[in-house]
């Protein structure tokens, strides 16, 4: 069960997160983006640790292997980007995420759904992985995009759980959340200059406040999400960040005034129906 408090910090989470996709088209390459994001969130996070509880000893191994996953995230959404449409890889990788979160979850963690949960797991999973249906320029997704795609989802879904699990085994969402946050951008800043060198860094300026304001919310919307993890099941909380893509169909409906096909919007019908589902 998920109470108002946590189903509305969840909602709100995954506004920011369309809100931070929004922001980021700062004119920046895919890798450069993916990185201003891990680099911002940091830089935000240290500042703020002194406020916040420090987490347990206990929690350093998940707060390693998390920021590791993430890593693995950020370099495999890198990659689908480069093989697939946007518009493909995006709905394929976050719509498979919370199904593989759920059917973890009911095998080895003991926390299977109830038959509404699942019902709302389903709906707005579906009308997310709807979206990656689409073809883009009338090809389907090739087999490298299709890949770095369920890479990317299976990277999520691991970083997800293990976010959830240790943020109640540090004792304090928050001190996890930031301590995580901040060695994922010294982790991410290890690769890219080993990579690429000082052209990893070079274009990074040029974001200005927009790029800071996508690191914020996006370190915002996930800060809420490792929260709502310790509150409600992972895999419904999962699942109902994904309603993110909802969010960004309306933004770019209303805000960016940018077209949206008759298919987007039947799978924004379905997402809508999942988060009602979820408070029948």
């Amino acid at each position: 069960m998920m109470d108002t408090a946590v189903f509305l910090a969840v909602l709100a989470a995954a506004l920011l997160h369309a809100g931070w996709n929004s922001v980021i088209k700062v004119g920046l390459d895919r890798y450069s983006s993916v990185l201003l994001l891990a680099l911002a969130q940091g830089a935000l996070a240290v500042p703020i640790m002194p406020f916040v509880p420090l987490p347990s000893a206990d929690a350093i191994p998940w707060i390693v292997a998390a920021a590791l996953l993430h890593c693995g995230y950020q370099l495999f959404l890198v990659q689908a980007y480069t093989h697939a449409d946007l518009s493909q890889a995006y709905p394929m990788a976050r719509g498979t995420a919370p199904l593989i979160v759920t059917l973890v979850s009911a095998i080895w963690l003991g926390a299977a759904p109830t038959m509404r949960e699942l019902a709302a797991i389903l709906a707005i999973s579906g009308g997310v992985l709807a979206l990656s249906l689409e073809r883009s320029g009338g090809k389907p997704m090739n087999r490298k995009g299709l890949f770095y795609a369920l890479g990317t989802a299976c990277f999520t879904a691991s970083y997800t759980l293990l976010d959830g699990l240790g943020a109640r085994v540090a004792g304090t969402a928050s001190g996890y959340i930031l301590w995580m946050m901040a060695l994922n951008a010294v982790l991410m800043a290890v690769i890219a200059g080993t990579m690429r060198g000082r052209a990893a860094f070079a274009r990074l300026p040029a974001a200005g406040l927009p790029g800071v304001a996508a690191g914020a919310m996006s370190l915002g919307s996930y800060w809420i999400a490792v929260w709502a993890f310790t509150q409600a099941p992972i895999a419904l909380v999962a699942s109902l960040r994904e309603t993110s893509i909802l969010f960004a169909i309306l933004i770019a409906a209303t805000v960016m005034r940018e077209p949206v096909s008759h298919k987007r919007w039947a799978a924004a019908v379905f997402i809508a129906l999942g988060v009602v589902v979820v408070r029948l």
